[in-house]
């Protein structure tokens, strides 16, 4: 038996209650134009704005638009994760609810995908963000990269579109702080990227801020990569390689001669940069067994408050 949803389009909301109408009919026009078998999935993260309202309308006129509202804000990814636990298409498209992932391009990735493909990006070839948002972009993946050993593209988000296949293992991942794309990358398949438009956001700001980006980039690492610790334990080497050179040059200093008033300043100073190292390395051993601590309480990754046309 044939699936009777052929596209899903899932659409983590928030602070996009005012551009709800647009978004759901241009992907009306968009998915109607491969198939009549889709549907449109809004995920509302506890906007503060009044996006699960305007969800509930455009729901009303169409079927084929479903809402899931959750119990409060649990962020975009968790967001995305729940709209995938729901989507039944033999291919799911991810974009986010600002309109700077344009319906229109959603053609352009399925034509690509049929080529045998199980996952296609958008590849974003002309940003249409702010200073600001480029530059906390380039300073995310920077320090991801770094800190996790992998290699992404700035120019790819989540906007693209999978397989069915694809998003099932997804599903299939626990992991409590997620990513998407590092979720994808970890599953692998055959991908490719094709270059879409990408266009302003329509109203508003983006709620990612430095802070959330950076945040972010440390939870992932953190979750799938042990460089920091391994950073740490060189670190340590390298330190107690100064210190015994340290300690030599003080005791040739003291039988030559040059050393000739005792003091404690380099005592003091031994002390409390020793003292801080260790604070160091501990902070980071104990941001892991925090992430441990959070991963084996086996908590949900959402809790779904309202389901509308599912």
């Amino acid at each position: 038996m044939s699936n009777p949803c052929h596209i899903s389009a899932v659409i983590p909301e928030y602070k996009g209650g005012e551009m709800v109408a647009e978004l759901v009919e241009r992907l009306q026009k968009s998915l109607g134009a491969i198939t009549e078998s889709y549907e449109i999935i809004l995920v509302n993260d506890a906007s503060p704005d009044s996006a699960w309202e305007e969800i509930q309308k455009a729901c009303g006129k169409d079927k084929r638009v479903k809402g899931i509202n959750l119990s409060r804000n649990f962020g975009q990814h968790y967001a995305i994760s729940a709209g995938l636990s729901l989507a039944k298409g033999d291919w799911v498209v991810v974009l986010d609810c600002d309109l700077q992932d344009r319906p229109e391009e959603i053609s352009k990735l399925y034509n690509k995908a049929q080529e045998g493909y199980d996952v296609v990006y958008a590849r974003r070839v002309n940003r249409k963000d702010g200073f600001f948002k480029r530059l906390s972009s380039s300073l995310f993946h920077a320090i991801f990269d770094w800190l996790s050993g992998l290699k992404t593209d700035k120019s790819l988000a989540n906007f693209g579109i999978y397989k069915q296949s694809v998003v099932q293992e997804c599903n299939k991942m626990p992991e409590q702080a997620r990513s998407f794309g590092t979720m994808l990358a970890y599953i692998g398949f055959k991908s490719t990227a094709v270059d879409v438009e990408h266009a302003e956001r329509a109203q508003g700001k983006s709620s990612y801020s430095l802070r959330k980006l950076l945040k972010l980039s440390f939870d992932v690492m953190i979750s799938n990569s042990n460089k920091p610790l391994r950073f740490a334990v060189g670190l340590g080497f390298v330190m107690a390689f100064v210190s015994f050179l340290l300690a030599l040059y003080n005791v040739i200093a003291k039988m030559v001669g040059i050393i000739s008033v005792e003091g404690f300043t380099t005592t003091v100073f031994s002390i409390w940069f020793v003292g801080g190292l260790l604070l160091f390395v501990l902070g980071i051993i104990g941001l892991y067994v925090g992430k441990t601590f959070d991963q084996v309480k086996g908590r949900q990754l959402f809790i779904v408050r309202d389901k509308i046309n599912l």
